[in-house]
């Protein structure tokens, strides 16, 4: 079986990424912590068996986060066409991941691998959704963009409406973890405490202890589980 898998990202400018991270960040704080999560995601995928990679990039990567990943510019139009281009680029099953879960880890990963490393595969697609109702990761063993076209975006139904999608398509469709994009600074927090110990954590963790009391919803625990043990 050979896997690509494909991260979506955008190049992490003051006031134009991670937006609502401010307040109580500053636009070169949020940044920052978005520069973080994303290379956090890029390292993690870097660790993972996919026969090939890509990064489908807004912008100019980093070096370090372009190594090991084929770089390709986003295409334009709405997220849904930009995700349908993807799609296009490959040949053999494909896994998108957004850089806004850099808690994910590499264990859910796994079920969809041995899935699709069987003789029959039981499923067809993979979705991994977000507490917001979206979606953080997207698997389709084939990757026809009319399985992803048309379908809005950024919605608290995307989700609902994607994994719709695929089963009206009359595929059977496995479901990873659930977890949260980090939008706010208090899915931050929720975030770090998934992945305690990672630079996308204490990074969040020295943000919270510079930040006044009453903006920090709840404390960073050091100690907390270690990377992925707090994924469901």
């Amino acid at each position: 079986m050979t896997l690509t898998i494909a991260v979506i990202a955008k190049e992490c400018i003051p006031g134009k990424a991670k937006t609502r991270l401010t307040p109580p960040l500053t636009p070169a704080q949020a940044a920052a912590l978005a520069q973080t999560s994303l290379s956090q995601t890029l390292e993690t995928v870097r660790s993972f068996p996919a026969a090939r990679r890509l990064l489908v990039f807004d912008g100019t990567p980093h070096r370090r986060d372009a190594a090991g990943f084929d770089v390709v510019a986003q295409g334009g139009g709405r997220l849904d066409e930009r995700l349908a281009v993807i799609c296009s680029l490959v040949t053999g099953p494909l896994l998108i991941l957004g850089m806004d879960t850099p808690q994910f880890s590499l264990a859910p990963l796994a079920r969809l691998v041995a899935d699709w490393s069987a003789p029959t595969p039981r499923h067809d697609a993979w979705i991994g959704p977000a507490t917001d109702g979206g979606f953080w990761a997207l698997g389709l063993h084939r990757p026809y963009g009319s399985l992803v076209r048309g379908i809005e975006m950024s919605t608290p139904q995307t989700g609902a409406h994607q994994l719709a999608r695929l089963a009206g398509a009359g595929l059977a469709v496995g479901l990873l973890p659930t977890l949260t994009d980090v939008d706010h600074f208090a899915d931050a927090l929720a975030a770090a405490r998934a992945c305690s110990g990672t630079p996308f954590a204490r990074a969040v963790d020295r943000l919270a202890l510079g930040l006044p009391t009453a903006k920090v919803p709840v404390p960073v625990p050091t100690g907390a589980a270690t990377r992925g043990a707090a994924q469901r």
